[in-house]
Order: structure tokens, then C-alpha cells, then sequence
């Protein structure tokens, strides 16, 4: 029930953005690269991946430093790194059995350790047994099967001496600690990961610390666009993120994307933004850890399209470099049915009819599709569309449906069985682009959920 009133309250969450930022108050021409922007939001899917030495203990990268592993035991794993099954073929292709289009990986998390060849630390993957450049097969991997390609980088490192907060109980001292010399390592090893390794996507996290300021984050944003125009930058460069909701509340604040994390972002298809969400609990492998069901990861999918996001799908590879076979079996089923149905969500925008618990609504062009987590009833009763005329109305790739549009309303009418348990997919043929509707709210409410949305507002008042 609880999952339920939360999925309500996000949906309807009121959301002030200024949707032109880039390089925030201090660089108000430096706008995202349009171009790169666009197409990345035509994306919709991607492949998250978390992994470092911690897979050696199987707790939560970075965070597990000093709380569930000794700090010294967790710096040295990496000597003990070596994962000779990792093949950057498999994944990649395993990335586009799953229907993504895009993969960001940690280059560094919170713990410092760097999982590339890196001039300016020994703490990285060339230390290791391992002795193979992980960050450097990927990208080339990527780029010779059509795969855009970014890297996750963490601003906080709890590793690193002059970086001015410390994490998990380390004794050692800050005031010897000076947060330039720590920033001119950070800019010295993004220029390594633009330059050498070609990244398309700096996706930062971090941020929140109080060692990271304003003015850092708007001068680590011109320094990359410096080196790469249309590089795409996340908004945890600076400090305009607003709690796990991931928004940027103004263009005060520098970054291009937003990204709520854990969560399905709210109904903003006039802002660009992408969820993260891991599709076990753990965001680093955990062994035996709970996965979600093909049911959910589709419907997550189709819920961040429909609110007018793309979705970043975590995995977390074993210790030995290969991904789990039931997690690569769960994208692999999340591919098939994007083989029949992603013409809904590729280069989609969320809407116009407004998400609900029980549907959302994707447009491209002069196509709106509906997709139903349940059937209504006999009939999807949807608002009218306001001097647009509907051609047809057919399941995605599939039979015709009949249908009545008036002023007021479009009624479908619809079978007693869904054609797919998991999301059927209808779709409206207009006699002019969709994207000129005006989002709608969908008031009709099936009848299996009035008992569910009654017990709700009951819970909320409460």
C-alpha cells in the first residue's frame, strides 16, 4: 500500500525547473548541445554498471568503506582484484540484446579507486592483478557496435588526502588537506577520460558534500565543455539537485540532465531527465540479492518514457567480471519485448495524456501510444484531443480497434483479455503531430483500483 501512495504522490509532484540551464549563473551562454541532447533523449534506455574491487565482499561500492569493511581492508582489495572472465564484447552485446542504446560505468566511485590506466593515481586498475585498461576495451567495444558510451564519476573521494571530507570513521586528519590540489586531480583525470577514452557522457555524483561548492561545479562544467561541446553533463556537477528526486530547481545551477535516483521521475516531458534504478536492491553485486520481475522493469521503463525520461538500468558485475546469468536472462527478456513494442518508447516524449497508476502515454509524430498495466474495462475512456481528428486506433502491430470521439472524450473499445499482461500498447493515428496537444489528465479509473486510490486518500489525510 505503501508503494502505491508513493507512486501517487510522485506522479502528481509540482515541479519548478527552468529548463535552460547548462553552465549556471556564472556561464549563462554556455547552453547542452542540442543536437546531442535531442538525441540521447530519443535513446529512452540505458545500462548503469557499478563495479569495482568491492564485488570481493559483495557489499554496496563506496558506501560499505568503513561501515561493513574495515577501511584498510577495503582500500587493499584491489590487490586482489582480477577478473578474468570480463569480456567487453559479451557485455556490449548483451547491452544490445537488451534494447539499451547507451552504458555509463564507474570509472570512480566514492572510494577513489579508478577502474582505468590513470597517470595521476597507482590506486587504479593497473595496480591490480588484473593489469588490463577495463575502461579502455569498453569504450572501443562500444563505439565498434554502435553503443553510446559514458562514464560515472564520482566528485567525493574518501580515498584521495586533499579531498576535505571524510567517510566511515577514517581517523586521518583534514587539516592538512587542501580541496585545490584535490580539484586540479579531479579536472586532470576527466580531461583522461574525454581525451583518451572518448566519453560521450559525464554522469557525476558527490556533489552533496560540503567540500564541493557552487563555483567548483559551474567551472568543472566550462572546463568540460572546453574540452568537448557536446559532451552531455548530469546535474550533480553542482549543487542544484533537490534530494533523490534528482531535479534542478533553477539555471542558477550548472547540467544538462536531471536524474532522479531510485525513483520514477515525475511527468515532465519538457525537461530532459533520466532515471536510475537498480534492478536488484544493490547498486554493487550482492550475492542471492533480490531482482526485480520483468513485470516491474518493463513497466519502469514504460512509466520514466511516459513521464518523459529515459531509464538507466543498474547492474552490478560478479568478481570475476562476468554479469550474472539471471540478470543478462532479464534483459535479454526486456529486448524481446522492445523487438515488438519499441516503437513506443525510442524517440518517444512522455504524454499528453498524464500519467496514472494504471496507464501512461508516449507520443512520436502523429502517433500516441497508450500503454495499459491494466485494462479499464470495456472501454479506455480517454480526454478529448482538442480539434485533432483520430485516423485509427490498433493494437502496436496489431488488429484495429473501433472506437468513438467526440468533443468531450475518445472511447476505445477494448476486449475482455489484454494482449500483454505485462503492458499492452495501443496505438491512436492523428491528422497532425501529437506533440501540439496539451497534456491531459486521464480521469476515468478502472474499477479494480477504486478500492486501492479510496484507501489511499484515506492513508493521506491521515
Amino acid at each position: 500500500m505503501k508503494k502505491c501512495i508513493h507512486l501517487l504522490l510522485l506522479l502528481s509532484l509540482p515541479l519548478f525547473i527552468d529548463a535552460q540551464w547548462g553552465g549556471g549563473e556564472a556561464n549563462p551562454d554556455l547552453k547542452p548541445n542540442a543536437e546531442m541532447l535531442n538525441k540521447w533523449q530519443d535513446l529512452k534506455f540505458g545500462l548503469f554498471v557499478h563495479w569495482g574491487p568491492v564485488s570481493l565482499r559483495g557489499t554496496e561500492i563506496g558506501w560499505s568503506r568503513g561501515t561493513k569493511v574495515p577501511i584498510e581492508e577495503y582500500d587493499n582489495l584491489y590487490k586482489e582484484f582480477n577478473p578474468v572472465l570480463f569480456d567487453a564484447e559479451t557485455w556490449v552485446s548483451m547491452i544490445k540484446a537488451a534494447g539499451m542504446k547507451y552504458m555509463i560505468i564507474t570509472s570512480k566511485h566514492h572510494d577513489g579507486f579508478c577502474i582505468w590506466d590513470s597517470e595521476f593515481t597507482d590506486h587504479d586498475i593497473m595496480s591490480s592483478p588484473f593489469k588490463r585498461d577495463i575502461l579502455k576495451e569498453l569504450s572501443d567495444e562500444c563505439k565498434r557496435q554502435g553503443v553510446l558510451f559514458g562514464t560515472y564519476h564520482s566528485i567525493a573521494d574518501w580515498h584521495h588526502p586533499h579531498y576535505t571530507t571524510r567517510y566511515g570513521g577514517d581517523p586521518r586528519p583534514v587539516e592538512e588537506s587542501d580541496m585545490k590540489l584535490y580539484v586540479d586531480y579531479l579536472k586532470n583525470q576527466v580531461k583522461e577520460l574525454i581525451v583518451r577514452y572518448d566519453t560521450d557522457i559525464m554522469w557525476f555524483d558527490g556533489e552533496w558534500e560540503e567540500a564541493w561548492t557552487h563555483e567548483y561545479g559551474m567551472d568543472l562544467y566550462e572546463y568540460i565543455r572546453g574540452m568537448k561541446n557536446d559532451i552531455l553533463i548530469n546535474n550533480r556537477i553542482d549543487k542544484g539537485r533537490q534530494g533523490m528526486m534528482g531535479m534542478t530547481s533553477s539555471s542558477k545551477y550548472a547540467g544538462d540532465f536531471c536524474t532522479p535516483e531510485q525513483e520514477i521521475g515525475a511527468f515532465h516531458p519538457d525537461i530532459p531527465w533520466e532515471s536510475c534504478i537498480t534492478i536488484c536492491t544493490q547498486w554493487a553485486w550482492k550475492p542471492n540479492d533480490d531482482m526485480k520481475s520483468l513485470k516491474e522493469c518493463i513497466q519502469t521503463l514504460a512509466r520514466t518514457a511516459g513521464g518523459g525520461g529515459n531509464l538507466l538500468l543498474n547492474v552490478g558485475p560478479m568478481l570475476d567480471g562476468r554479469i550474472e546469468q539471471r540478470q543478462i536472462d532479464r534483459l535479454e527478456e526486456m529486448g524481446f519485448w522492445l523487438e515488438t513494442n519499441g516503437e513506443s518508447i525510442y524517440g518517444t516524449r512522455g504524454g499528453p495524456f498524464k500519467p496514472a497508476e494504471w496507464m501512461v502515454s508516449t507520443h512520436k509524430e502523429r502517433r500516441i501510444f497508450v500503454h495499459l498495466f491494466s485494462l479499464p474495462g470495456k472501454e479506455l475512456v480517454l480526454p478529448g484531443l482538442n480539434k485533432t481528428k483520430i485516423l485509427t486506433v490498433k493494437y502496436l502491430n496489431g488488429n484495429d480497434l473501433t472506437f468513438k470521439q467526440t468533443k468531450e472524450n475518445v472511447i476505445i473499445n477494448l476486449p475482455e483479455e489484454p494482449v500483454d499482461t505485462i503492458n499492452t500498447v495501443i496505438a491512436l493515428e492523428l491528422n497532425k503531430e501529437a506533440a501540439t496537444l496539451e497534456p491531459m489528465e486521464v480521469v476515468q479509473i478502472p474499477e479494480g483500483m477504486k478500492e486501492i486510490n479510496h484507501t489511499a486518500a484515506m492513508e493521506t489525510e491521515k
